[in-house]
């Protein structure tokens, strides 16, 4: 009798609680006592009224009556009545009768609003306050040397945030912070076949080209980058009469004094600085195939001639106007041909020299570069239908070029039958390469201190979809302080 009054009591909580909590399902529907059921035990069962713990159990989940809970219920009339008569009897004695507990949804991390939604206002005032009071302490010179040392695509991003900002240009102590940091990579300033009004800047680091507008330079007259040194580069108009100087980055540009010797013919120019930066000035030369050159200095702003070519230097030059300049120490190196060899000019002496250096058989398109003070020699090597680019470097004790690198194979393979035409638009330890037929047009880059080829995404003008060919350009090292 004592199991017969436990049954009847935990029934009775489960009427009390489906009354509470919402209608008896269908499942719990007793049925009504026949003469033929009088003999079980569960026609004594009748509900009791609701215990203690009952009251405590509805106040505990009182807050949870408007929502919609899933029950776990037994179905009484699905199997007999002593199989669940012995279930209730085991979870009431084990003390785990947990039939009629809700389904719990699993567990959600809540926002970060919400968590941080609790905290005071008062604290977060104080931390503005706390931030804005640093930032008013920190050291300017401290604050100059981590802009120096910024990419030089995020510092026009902020440089319009305020005048400050924007006034470091200026600033001759942001200027030696800048001399300070180590060059990077070049940029190469490359003029396109579609736009020669406007050129293309393309960076390395980030692999992305930039469309800059340089306004000072005449729109009446095509101008090409013929040189640079220390941010600054060197233009020359196509009629070979007046050279520019300008800042791609900064706009800081200046047109030079026209020349004392009137050159009609085409002419190679080289560029150096007096010292490691624009602030000491700079040094621009031309000369042509018949010996006559000038030279311009930023200090005086005048050009001299400071000599004669000498006599044992043959002429006319014959000079390689596909190759640029050379640029080492103060030297200037220029590629020549009958007889086939190498010019230079010492910019602080003024002293021309001859070197005899036959050219490797099978070669075209030479041009001269220079890493770390070595020169170096760029061309195709083509024999039969397979064509190939080749680097050589100059042996200072031979003076004979020895072959140091090649283009992969499999890039190779694609020019194969092919009349390939290649343009070196900078030579300055790194090297960017146009290699360009009928039926292609490639732009590749090729590192001489760690020898890797990497290729470069084609140029593309700001909302536009045609690829630009391009024509000539040079490599200059970006410097946010250099002065026309």
């Amino acid at each position: 009798m004592e199991e017969l009054a436990m049954l009847r009591q935990l029934i009775g909580q489960l009427q009390e609680l489906l009354e509470l909590y919402g209608s008896h399902p269908s499942s719990l529907v007793l049925p009504s006592p026949s003469l033929s059921s009088l003999s079980h035990p569960l026609h004594l069962l009748q509900p009791l009224p609701p215990p203690p713990l009952l009251s405590q159990f509805h106040h505990q989940h009182q807050h949870q009556q408007q929502q919609n809970h899933s029950w776990c219920v037994l179905n009484v009339d699905d199997g007999p009545t002593d199989d669940y008569y012995s279930l209730i009897m085991a979870a009431g004695k084990s003390g785990n009768f947990k039939m009629l507990e809700p389904c719990k949804p699993p567990y959600a991390k809540k926002p970060r609003k919400e968590r941080t939604r609790g905290k005071s206002s008062g604290t977060t005032n104080t931390a503005e306050i706390l931030e804005q009071q640093i930032w008013k302490d920190f050291p300017e010179d401290l604050f100059e040397a981590v802009i120096a040392r910024l990419p030089i695509a995020t510092f026009f991003r902020f440089r319009s945030v305020c005048r400050k900002w924007n006034s470091l240009l200026d600033s001759q102590s942001f200027s030696q912070h800048c001399a300070q940091v180590p060059q990077g990579n070049p940029w190469f300033y490359t003029i396109t076949h579609e736009n020669v009004s406007s050129g293309a800047i393309y960076d390395p680091s980030l692999k992305k080209w930039h469309h800059p507008t340089i306004s000072s330079l005449p729109n009446k007259m095509i101008v090409l980058p013929v040189a640079s040194a220390g941010g600054l580069v060197c233009f020359l108009d196509i009629g070979h009469r007046n050279f520019y100087v300008c800042n791609p980055l900064t706009q800081s540009f200046k047109e030079l004094p026209a020349r004392s010797v009137k050159v009609w013919s085409r002419v190679a120019v080289g560029m150096t600085l007096n010292g490691n930066s624009t602030c000491g000035g700079y040094k621009i030369l031309w000369v042509g195939c018949d010996g006559e050159f000038e030279v311009y200095d930023s200090l005086k702003n005048s050009w001299t001639r400071p000599g004669h070519m000498p006599s044992s230097i043959k002429l006319p030059l014959s000079l390689n106007f596909r190759s640029q300049a050379v640029s080492i120490d103060g030297m200037l190196y220029f590629m020549r041909s009958d007889p086939e060899g190498i010019v230079s000019y010492d910019m602080v002496n003024g002293v021309w020299k001859q070197y005899i250096i036959p050219a490797p058989l099978h070669l075209t398109d030479r041009t001269l570069a220079e890493c770390g003070g070595r020169i170096m020699l760029v061309g195709l090597l083509s024999k039969n239908a397979a064509t190939c680019v080749c680097i050589w470097e100059l042996q200072k004790m031979t003076l004979l070029w020895k072959e140091v690198d090649r283009m992969p194979n499999i890039w190779c393979l694609e020019f194969y039958g092919k009349h390939v035409r290649m343009t070196c638009l900078g030579n300055r330890g790194l090297l960017m390469l146009s290699l360009r037929s009928r039926q292609m047009n490639r732009l590749v880059t090729y590192d001489v201190s760690n020898k890797e080829w990497l290729k470069v995404p084609g140029c593309v003008v700001p909302r536009g979809r045609k690829r630009q060919w391009i024509a000539c350009g040079t490599a200059f090292h970006p410097c946010l302080t250099a002065i026309a």
